[in-house]
């Protein structure tokens, strides 16, 4: 058995799929395709995009239970006003980023 080969595979079918993966990788970069240094670009975005909203409703949320304190906590409803904001801006930049490719 050829060491490397996918189990239950014969050789020149394993020789057959390593050079699949070359040819589209190959093509990938040809055609510019994004690189793990862009997924990894893009997941700070999301992470961005959905934190930054959560923290400003917070400290928005901490500053009228101080100043108008009602029945309800301001700062739980604009955390949760911000993480749905943050959710559908993500969503917004991952469906745009999907138009593109």
């Amino acid at each position: 058995m050829m060491v490397g080969a996918p189990q239950g595979k014969p050789p020149d079918r394993a020789a057959e799929e390593i050079g699949d993966q070359a040819e589209r990788k190959a093509r990938s970069r040809a055609e510019g395709r994004h690189g793990i240094l862009f997924g990894l670009g893009m997941f700070g975005l999301v992470g961005w995009a959905i934190a930054l909203p959560t923290l400003i409703g917070i400290a928005l949320g901490i500053w009228l239970d101080r100043t108008l304190p009602m029945g309800f906590s301001w700062t739980l409803t604009l955390l949760f006003a911000g993480v749905a904001l943050g959710c559908w801006n993500a969503w917004f930049w991952i469906r745009q980023e999907g138009r593109h490719e």
